[in-house]
Parts: structure tokens; C-alpha cells; sequence
């Protein structure tokens, strides 16, 4: 169990509320080419099928061992999804860097299957190796079932392969052959049973293994975005998924189908600096629209709870925080949370200091003009308040406070007109203007927010807002050009376990 997360500070800002669409590029009406582990021909036939209906969009599927067509991809470098049968499989795949985004698609088991009635009454491994006894096995080195079996049997396939009265490329081959009666038994995976009508005998060294069936972008894809239709159109429970559990397979649900998706993002304000281009570039490869709300984190807070839960269809998928303080509050919906960034918040002065400023306690110097963000409205505002509480410097400070805005941004813009001597901001509302501004640093205990990123647990979107946080966590270097600090390689958080310190507490 993870120990509770001790959170020494939360400090966030908000830059500006606002509500972005990002629309989704025009996609292409060219025919798509899918590789199809053989085992997987009927089901997916039937799926491409039904999606050329709904969408009009042509797909072209070519058949064959796993292993066989890995091997086509690695040559050709051609094609948009790869199906593969197994998780080792799609392992060599990754590693040949053929792929992208995956899809699991479902759950197989290698068995052993025998004509209905069993009438060679075969009930063990040790029976297969009768001499009246016709076996027939997948190679290896072609299809995914040959090499699952042979890496569990272990000592004992050599002689079994030695023995076999045929071995195929692919196990919709040895299942033909089993079921026309020109061999006794065969060890297929269990989805294909149904496909031909034949019986399992249960077999203890095949009976705990299973592997996924996964559907895979390829890296060289000409149309990524309809590539990526088509796999959610895969797994959709309604869609694909369907048709697999009707044929006799174990479907692993998916998204909720729609040929263009809505995602909804609530993002805390100071994140936009990073984000914005991010989110339209990821709409734009996955072929979606996507509605992001940016504004201060307790005024998303406030109208999640507005909404009543997550029933609302205009409930977030995703919710990224300016800091985890402002997770808590909506931990049941959001139950866990990845940190992507770290942001420093600092006094901001003109270059060069004109006023002599170095601590917050100098922010109470009479007279000083000094902008601060609006507690009720504002995370960074909120929080503070909440820092100078915890110092005895509320009182004297906000006397002092002109401006109290509802945004971090604002306090710059006002301290470029020249209308305030200091503003407590983050250091990137200032990064990229080191020629007006100097940032006078804050205590190290109470100077740091944590950005998180959180998805929905009902969203309806969890693969695609996973692939969104898998995406932005492969964007290190924008994130640091706007001048966060990376955390993006931290392990995954439950919003119960965070636990803000006792300043951060005040009301």
C-alpha cells in the first residue's frame, strides 16, 4: 500500500479562465491496410466489415502468423495497425519500433482441442505422445500460439514437435485441419474453439497462461488519425467489442465509441503556458475535438461540484491541477494522480530591484504598491494567503495589496504599466522576460506547487486521457522551456494519501 504523501507545499496560480475547442484536422478517406494475426481473421473481418458501413472508410486486412508479419513490417515499413496474438509478440514489435499507440483487444489461453465427443479420449500431455495419435502443432517461428506453447512446455515440446503430424504458420491452419479430421488433436488458442467447432481438454501446463491480443498503430502509418479510429473502434464495447464476445472471445473493453470524440480537460491556469500547443497537436494526431477550461483550480473545483458528479456529460475526463492541494477536494472522481512539473512562485520586481526588496516580510513596507492574486478566486491567491498567515503577515501585507486579481498575469501586465513595485507570482509568468523583471526567491519550504495530472475513473475516454498523459510525459523539454521543473517520471499518487502540511490548512 502506498504510504501517505507528505506534501510540504501547494502552491498554484491561474492564468486567465477560459474555454478552448480544438478541432481535429481533416482526416483521409484512403483505405487503411491492417496485418491480422491469422486466429483473429473472423472476428476482425467481421469488425472491418460494420466500420467501412458506419464511416465509409476502406479497410484492406492481410493475414498470417504474428511472427510472419512482424517480419513483412520490419521489411516493408508499410501498413497502419498491427494485430498481434500475443504480449511477446508485441514486445519484439516495440522493440523494432514499429508501433505506437496500442490497443488490447483481448484475452486468449493456449489449449489443447480435440474433435467434439474427444474420441480418442485424449486427457493429458502424456496421451499426445501415442503413436496413434495425430498431433498437429503452429510453428514457432511463424505464429504466436507455436512459440507461447513451445516457451511452456519447456523439455517437453522437442519431442511433441518431433511427433507432430503437421506444424502450420498459423493456427487457423491446424484448427482446419483438426476439424476436416486430418489430425487428432491440436493446441490452439482458445477463441478459435468456437470458430470450428471443436472441444477442450483441459491440460494443467497450458491452464494459468493467457495473453492479449492487441491491436498497435504503426509507427510509419500515412493516416495515424484514422489509424486510431479504427482501434477505438475495435475495442468499443458497443462496436467491436460486441462482435468479439459474440464470436466467443474475451473482449477487453475500451472506450465509449464516437467516430470524433469530445475530450474534456479542466486545467489550472498556469499549466496553459505549457499545454496549449501540446493539447492541439494531440487532437490533431488522434483525429478528436477537445474542450479545455482553464481557470483558477477552486473555481474548477467549484463547478465540478456545481455539476452534482460525474454523470454530467460536461464532466471533465481529465483534471490538471496548478497543485495537488486542489486535488482532495475532488479525490472521489479523480481517485489518483501523476505529477508532471514543479513551478517555483516568487516576488517579482522591476530589473533591478528598485525598491530593495528581498523577503515578504519587506512586502509590508508602508506605502508599497504590491499585487496579489484574489484569495477566493485564485489558487495562487488562496495559497498566499495562506503562506503569509502562516508567517504573521497577512494583516500588514494586504494593506499594502492595490491589486488583488483574479490571475497571476494580470499582476505582471499592471507591474509593466508601472502601477505596482512588487506582485507575488510564479517564476514562469516572468521566464520569458528577464529584461523587466528580476524574481526574488521565497523560503525553500513554501516556495514549491506540484502540478498534477489526474483522469476521471468513469470517464468514458480512459484509454484516450491515458494516452494524452503517456504523450505529455514524453514532452520534457517544452515543459522546462516554459520554465517548470520536470517530475514527470514520478510514480502514480492516490489523491486519499496526499495530506497538505498544517499552514496550508488556515482558514
Amino acid at each position: 500500500m502506498l504510504k501517505k504523501l507528505i506534501i510540504v507545499l501547494c502552491l498554484g496560480a491561474a492564468v486567465g479562465a477560459a474555454w478552448v475547442a480544438l478541432k481535429p484536422a481533416s482526416t483521409s478517406s484512403a483505405p487503411l491496410t491492417v496485418f491480422c494475426a491469422a486466429g483473429m481473421k473472423k472476428p476482425v473481418e467481421a469488425i472491418a466489415a460494420a466500420y467501412q458501413k458506419d464511416t465509409g472508410t476502406e479497410v484492406r486486412l492481410q493475414y498470417g502468423g504474428t511472427g510472419t508479419l512482424l517480419s513483412q513490417l520490419k521489411i516493408t515499413q508499410q501498413g497502419d495497425l498491427f494485430i498481434a496474438a500475443d504480449d511477446g509478440a508485441l514486445a519484439d514489435a516495440k522493440k523494432l519500433e514499429v508501433t505506437r499507440e496500442e490497443f488490447p483487444l483481448v484475452i486468449q489461453k493456449p489449449v489443447l482441442a480435440v474433435a467434439k465427443g474427444n474420441p480418442k479420449h485424449i486427457d493429458s500431455l502424456a496421451a499426445l505422445k501415442n503413436p496413434d495419435i495425430k498431433l498437429a502443432l503452429a510453428n514457432p517461428e511463424a505464429a504466436s500460439i507455436g512459440r507461447v506453447v513451445k516457451k511452456l512446455l519447456g523439455p517437453e515440446w522437442d519431442p511433441l514437435a518431433a511427433k507432430a503430424a503437421v506444424m502450420k504458420p498459423t493456427v487457423t491452419e491446424i484448427a482446419a485441419d483438426l476439424s476436416l479430421g486430418a489430425v487428432d488433436a491440436a493446441i490452439v488458442w482458445d477463441s478459435v474453439v468456437p470458430q470450428f467447432k471443436l472441444e477442450i481438454v483441459p491440460l494443467p501446463e497450458l491452464a494459468k497462461h493467457e495473453e492479449h491480443a492487441t491491436a498497435a498503430v504503426l509507427t510509419f502509418s500515412q493516416h495515424p488519425a484514422e489509424a486510431l479510429r479504427f482501434a477505438r473502434y475495435l475495442t468499443a464495447p458497443e462496436k467491436g467489442g460486441a462482435i468479439f464476445q459474440k464470436q466467443g472471445f474475451k473482449a477487453v473493453p475500451g472506450d465509449k465509441w464516437a467516430a470524433v470524440p469530445d475530450l474534456i480537460i479542466y486545467s489550472g491556469g498556469v499549466n496553459r503556458l505549457a499545454i496549449e500547443k501540446l493539447l492541439q497537436q494531440f487532437a490533431t494526431h488522434e483525429g478528436i475535438t477537445m474542450t479545455t477550461v482553464f481557470n483558477g483550480c477552486g473555481i474548477l473545483c467549484a463547478s465540478m461540484k456545481t455539476m452534482g458528479d460525474s454523470s454530467n456529460p460536461k464532466f471533465p475526463d481529465v483534471y490538471y491541477a496548478c497543485d495537488v492541494c486542489f486535488v482532495p477536494p475532488v479525490a472521489k472522481e479523480f481517485p489518483e494522480a501523476i505529477i508532471l512539473t514543479e513551478a517555483e512562485i516568487v516576488i517579482a520586481v522591476p530589473k533591478g530591484n528598485p525598491q530593495n526588496i528581498h523577503t515578504l516580510a519587506d512586502l509590508a513596507r508602508p506605502g508599497l504598491r504590491v499585487g496579489i492574486c484574489n484569495a477566493e478566486q485564485s489558487t495562487i491567491g488562496f495559497l498566499t494567503r495562506s503562506m503569509l498567515k502562516s508567517m504573521n503577515l497577512w494583516d500588514s501585507v494586504s494593506k499594502n495589496a492595490s491589486s488583488q486579481v483574479p490571475t497571476a498575469d494580470f499582476l505582471v501586465n499592471q507591474m509593466r504599466t508601472g502601477s505596482l513595485d512588487a506582485a507575488v507570482v510564479y517564476g514562469i509568468n516572468i521566464h520569458h522576460d528577464p529584461a523587466h523583471f528580476d524574481a526574488i526567491p521565497l523560503p525553500a519550504d513554501k516556495s514549491k506547487a506540484v502540478q498534477p495530472f489526474a483522469v476521471r475513473h468513469d470517464s468514458p475516454y480512459q484509454q484516450m486521457s491515458h494516452r494524452l498523459l503517456t504523450f505529455l510525459r514524453q514532452q520534457r523539454t517544452t515543459f522546462e522551456n516554459a520554465g517548470f521543473v520536470w517530475k514527470g517520471n514520478s510514480p502514480s499518487i492516490k489523491s486519499a494519501d496526499i495530506v497538505l502540511p498544517e499552514w496550508l490548512k488556515q482558514k
